[in-house]
């Protein structure tokens, strides 16, 4: 009989569990500096944070129901906008307006002008981004609809569009959406230009020159290639015919690649609300006075029972306008000293 293979850990001090170890002791004299330099630390650069996310400028406008509205402006209630300043200015505040144009061309898409005022000198650079609320990226179904071969400009089988892209995979005729999937389908299509209205010295309302380029992350960029699939075997996506009414063919196909906004609406948002940038100012200011957004209504939020918002924001060496990690590094602070204090109570009349 073969003699019986041992089971036992050979007699090493990592398989024996001798390595050296250490443990701290939680005694007063550890416990006690450590949980005050921690407040120290945290509350005054919770302050710093929060104070930097104050000098941040922004403003927000809902514009969910402009469709609804006529060609006279209308003034918005105040739920449905935010102004946040660094400075009252010297001019007048208003509450912005909207008013609907519509399109003189039967079925296409009106305008919407918003008119706003900035009180102060806006420094660059400005971000334009749009908000979208109730809108579920996150949801497990969606975020799974898309093919990753077929955007890196590989060939795909309909079998593969169908296990990928459900259910926006292929259409009657069985032939292939490009790109595919509920992601593609539903990207947000609206389209923003934003000019200041008479500037001093002219009559004529001036184009800002928002830029479109530089929006989306260059990691996402490089992910992206044209199709190598023939254009007689795929079609626009259903949401996409305006833009493509009569299919694609050679010369009009889309590049994913030179279209950020694509690349940035493919970068899904964990949460039902979230902002996503459109286009920045990064040269000038944008000069005190009245300013208007004219925004094409492509998009209709309100079949997800969502609203939409135009932001119009600075940014400081944190990023946008957000108190959120200022207020929970000072509530850190806090907490770490209110412990210390009890700590220090409790060892001071009942010590070890």
């Amino acid at each position: 009989m073969s003699e019986e293979k041992s089971r036992k850990p050979a007699n090493t001090a990592f398989k024996q569990q001798r390595l050296k170890a250490w443990q701290p002791l939680l005694t007063p004299k550890t416990v006690l500096p450590t949980l005050f330099v921690a407040g120290i630390i945290f509350a005054p650069l919770g302050g710093l944070f929060l104070y930097e996310s104050d000098t941040v400028n922004e403003i927000i406008i809902d514009y969910t129901h402009c469709k609804d509205a006529n060609s006279t402006a209308q003034s918005l209630d105040s739920n449905l906008y935010s102004y946040r300043f660094t400075d009252e200015g010297t001019g007048q505040m208003y509450a912005p307006t909207y008013r609907f144009i519509p399109n003189s061309v039967e079925g296409e898409s009106g305008i919407c002008a918003i008119r706003f005022t900035v009180p102060i000198q806006l420094k660059t650079p400005i971000f334009l981004y749009y908000r979208l609320t109730n809108f579920y990226q996150n949801h497990r179904k969606y975020v799974k609809s898309l093919s990753y071969n077929q955007l890196h400009g590989d060939v795909i089988t309909t079998a593969e569009a169908q296990s990928s892209c459900s259910p926006v995979a292929v259409d009657e005729n069985n032939k292939i959406y490009y790109p595919c999937g509920l992601i593609a389908n539903s990207m947000f299509n609206d389209t923003f230009s934003v000019y200041f209205v008479n500037p001093p010295g002219s009559t004529e309302s001036k184009d800002m020159q928002f830029s479109e380029t530089g929006i989306a992350w260059p990691a996402d960029k490089k992910r992206l290639a044209d199709t190598k699939m023939n254009p007689a075997d795929i079609v626009p996506p259903p949401n996409w015919v305006k833009k493509y009414p009569n299919g694609y063919s050679a010369e009009d196909i889309f590049h994913p690649q030179d279209d950020e906004h694509f690349q940035v609406w493919m970068r899904t948002s964990w949460y039902p609300t979230f902002r996503k940038l459109y286009s920045a100012l990064r040269e000038g200011t944008l000069e005190a006075g009245t300013y208007e957004v004219n925004v094409t209504l492509n998009y209709d939020i309100t079949a997800y029972g969502g609203t939409k918002s135009i932001i119009l924001t600075g940014t400081s060496f944190l990023g946008d306008r957000n108190p959120f990690m200022g207020l929970s590094w000072i509530i850190m602070g806090c907490v770490c000293t209110f412990l210390g204090v009890v700590f220090l109570g409790w060892h001071f009349f009942k010590p070890r």
